[in-house]
């Protein structure tokens, strides 16, 4: 599913980054939702991996690592899609999103094939 959800991402980043009108607009809007639907809640159930693999007296340490992680990447994103936003234009930051998200779809598949049943173990309680 999240697999899935990432190939939603990148359409959905090529569509806005191409589109000039207001249909174009409305289908990656949508599309953005539809991604976030199927990618929100099992990234939400990363905590619970952290959870799982950090020793019970180091997990308030893990979980600030997690965060502390999660947090400097997102700020490295929008500082990135801000760059390209100010120095070219919107279609380059959806395309930069767009050719991140395959760099991450293509680690996840690596992942995959690697550790086939590891995510699905990870997120079963």
């Amino acid at each position: 599913m999240l697999a899935a959800g990432f190939g939603v991402l990148i359409a959905t980043d090529l569509d806005l980054a191409v589109g000039t009108d207001l249909v174009t607009l409305l289908v990656g809007v949508d599309l953005w939702g539809l991604h976030l639907g199927m990618t929100q809640g099992l990234l939400a159930a990363l905590a619970t991996l952290v959870a799982d693999a950090a020793p019970a007296a180091l997990r308030g340490s893990a979980f600030g690592v997690f965060h502390l992680v999660t947090g400097l990447a997102t700020l490295l994103a929008s500082l990135i899609a801000g760059s390209l936003w100010a120095a070219i234009g919107p279609a380059a930051t959806f395309l930069g999103g767009a050719v991140f998200t395959t760099i991450g779809l293509g680690g996840l598949v690596a992942l995959m094939h690697r550790h086939p049943t590891a995510l699905a173990e990870g997120t079963q309680g």
